[in-house]
């Protein structure tokens, strides 16, 4: 159960990961387009927005196939007893806030 619990932990860091990429990728073309001459920039606003939602649709599936994979982790370590679940590397992340985390996550939405 250990290597289950390690790979979901790590599927969900690497996701995590592909998100803030994403992230600095768009944030990469935006610094071009307002850079650009002013007949540049329509052609470049509807490539980034574009981008986007190609982003956010493939996203969504992988989150939403990612939540289903959770679940069952999480049933399979139900089944196990209550200690299976707080030895299993993903609860452990999901009760330890680091300081600061619920700050950081609103000033990201500003």
């Amino acid at each position: 159960m250990k290597e289950c619990c390690q790979t979901m932990k790590e599927q969900k860091e690497k996701l995590m990961a592909d998100m803030k990429a994403q992230d600095a990728e768009l944030a990469g073309e935006v610094a071009t387009m307002n850079s650009a001459a002013e007949d540049k920039k329509l052609g470049l606003m509807a490539a980034i927005v574009t981008h986007m939602v190609e982003q956010r649709t493939a996203m969504n599936a992988r989150m939403e196939k990612m939540q289903g994979e959770m679940m069952n982790h999480m049933m399979q370590h139900m089944q196990m007893g209550k200690e299976s679940m707080s030895q299993c590397p993903m609860m452990k992340d999901m009760g330890e806030k680091k300081p600061g985390a619920q700050e950081e996550h609103h000033e990201e939405q500003k």
